[in-house]
């Protein structure tokens, strides 16, 4: 270890030009940003894997299970930076095994990997030639994990990728973030960065292969000069694609959206969403939270027919391995993906707006389109709308095992005759061969003679909460309706356009079988609210005025029913109206 302290402190000593020592660049020019994004908006789907010593502790410290996810428990525990470094003595993760981690990944349909190379704590996952705090100088394990992945994945043809915590570091004395231990001796964070953040990521940019990825976290009050010098290192693999955590002032080559699923395409072009397989981010004993495959699949067709990617998160033991739960959830995904991975690659966001009964995907052709149904709840009378497609459709049929399936109009709205049985009880796809341009007409409110705009179920977008019950659209003949509403954190809206600003009385057709509900309705900032008086039972449906809003603009606002905590009960819900109030 000795060697390497002298070679990083003669490096830097060294008379360098800034230009040379934190610009360096590839003598090729730098291909341009679609061409490096190109391969990873067709892979839409990637596993992020947070892992480090906190994992030998299974998030528990002193017998006490920390709150939050436990690669942050050196924080919540409030653990000093010499009784932290313990636990490097106790990391040997011998059941480790990068090609059967890989393997499982690319098997589950991922086409990259994102792992923490450093997070918070300060523990390097490489062998750091800048910090001996890492995986071969300072555990039993004496094995670098990255090069180890790196070459795996190169081998099975998965792209590689770092996370890298720049700003924050519990352990450098430079790094922000520790506020606890007052034996550090504080420098400033220019001196962390030009010590050890620096000089880890050009490593990590030079002894790895190709790296596809670079994600940034948690900027935080970083001087200009340490960020430029950040941002240059990036150079050193012009294919390099990065997010946008390194700083405000540098958005990166695509959007990260943390933990939730934006409820429409962003305004972003390239975006993501990371979410951890289950609660917490880095392994965590207590943490049996898992999400189901149903889930997970949903989830990973409701962000591609936005545009978006899917970096889910797997966190491994002390041990080296996953638990069965994550390894059940990724074989399920799998076996989903080998039969309907075609409605995920390469897909574009769907030109259709929210559907009732679940999502669209598209591939665009020479002479028309390939829209892919994502069929969640597939309809007892095996008839499916398409509300709002126009277009001439030449072909449709299951994407498993390729069944025709019968088209028709009904009502001036596209009609699908389905089977009665669904290919998949989690997500069935139905693929629509169209011809020509795309012609879709706008959904929203329906609009009445007398100016009174109609909200149906099929038409809101659901504010389900991970790992409680969720909402579901139900469907009774051809009527939908809102149901298995139980969690009282979990709240419906409209997008709705108004084109007489003023007030307006709420009404609602709704059923409550367990007595009377509380919640309020509204646009944001103007919330009512309000009392729906119990019917008698989920089945039995009344209309009743839930009160007056007011809508001071025209234009697209969103109309809100949020529980009121106390006193909620479950409500099924099959419509809203709006009725302007008569101006005196």
């Amino acid at each position: 270890m000795q060697y390497k302290q002298l070679i990083a402190f003669a490096l830097l000593l060294a008379p360098m030009a800034p230009s040379l020592l934190y610009a360096e660049t590839l003598s090729k020019a730098a291909p341009s940003s679609s061409d490096r994004m190109d391969w990873w908006r067709d892979a839409k789907f990637g596993m992020f894997v947070h892992w480090g010593i906190y994992s030998v502790t299974g998030g528990e410290y002193k017998g006490q299970k920390l709150p939050n996810s436990a690669e942050w428990m050196m924080a919540r525990g409030k653990i000093p930076v010499a009784e932290y470094e313990r636990y490097a003595g106790r990391f040997n993760p011998t059941s480790f095994d990068a090609d059967a981690f890989v393997k499982l990944a690319k098997d589950a349909g991922m086409k990259y990997l994102v792992i923490t190379a450093k997070h918070h704590d300060g523990f390097s996952m490489f062998d750091s030639d800048s910090n001996d705090f890492n995986v071969v100088d300072s555990t039993p394990f004496q094995r670098d994990i990255m090069k180890e992945l790196s070459v795996a994945c190169q081998n099975q043809g998965i792209r590689f990728g770092f996370y890298y915590s720049q700003a924050q570091d519990w352990r450098h004395p430079g790094g922000f973030g520790n506020g606890w231990d007052k034996s550090i001796r504080r420098v400033s964070n220019d001196t962390y960065v030009d010590e050890k953040a620096v000089p880890e990521v050009r490593q990590l940019l030079t002894e790895y292969g190709p790296i596809a990825i670079f994600w940034w976290d948690t900027p935080r009050r970083m001087t200009r000069e340490s960020f430029d010098k950040l941002h240059s290192l990036t150079g050193l693999q012009p294919n390099t694609i990065t997010n946008d955590r390194l700083g405000d002032d540098y958005p990166g080559d695509y959007k990260t959206f943390e933990r939730h699923i934006p409820k429409d395409a962003p305004g972003a072009a390239d975006w993501e969403v990371c979410m951890p397989i289950s609660g917490s981010w880095g392994y965590k004993r207590s943490d049996t939270d898992f999400k189901s495959a149903t889930t997970l699949i949903r989830n990973l067709a409701d962000i591609a027919s936005k545009g978006g990617n899917y970096l889910l998160n797997v966190s491994p033991t002390g041990e080296g391995t996953l638990l069965p739960q994550a390894v059940e959830r990724l074989e399920e995904i799998g076996e989903w993906m080998r039969t309907n991975g075609d409605s995920i690659y390469g897909t574009t966001a769907s030109p259709l707006g929210q559907l009732e009964w679940g999502r669209c995907t598209m591939r665009r052709g020479a002479g028309g389109a390939r829209l892919y149904l994502h069929i969640f709840d597939w309809p007892t009378d095996g008839q499916l709308l398409i509300p709002g497609l126009k277009t001439v459709v030449d072909k449709a049929y299951l994407l498993d095992g390729g069944d025709p399936v019968d088209v028709g109009v009904e009502d001036q709205v596209l009609t699908l005759g389905l089977p009665l049985q669904a290919p998949s009880t989690i997500n069935s796809v139905v693929v629509l061969e169209t011809r020509g341009n795309l012609k879709v007409e706008p959904q929203g409110a329906t609009a009445r003679p007398d100016g009174s705009l109609v909200l149906t179920a099929g038409k809101a977008f659901l504010h389900n909460n991970e790992g409680a019950p969720a909402i579901r659209i139900q469907r009774h003949g051809k009527v939908q309706n809102l149901g298995y509403w139980k969690d009282a954190q979990a709240w419906v809206e409209w997008s709705v356009n108004i084109e007489q600003p003023g007030k307006y009385d709420v009404c609602a057709e709704l059923a409550t079988g367990e007595g009377d509900s509380q919640f309020e309705i509204g646009v944001p900032g103007k919330m009512v609210a309000t009392t729906a008086a119990e019917t008698g039972s989920y089945h039995k449906y009344a209309n009743r005025r839930l009160g007056t809003i007011s809508i001071d603009s025209a234009g697209n606002h969103q109309l809100q029913i949020k529980p009121l905590p106390g006193g909620w009960t479950p409500v099924n819900l099959r419509q809203v109206e709006l009725r302007p109030v008569a101006q005196q």
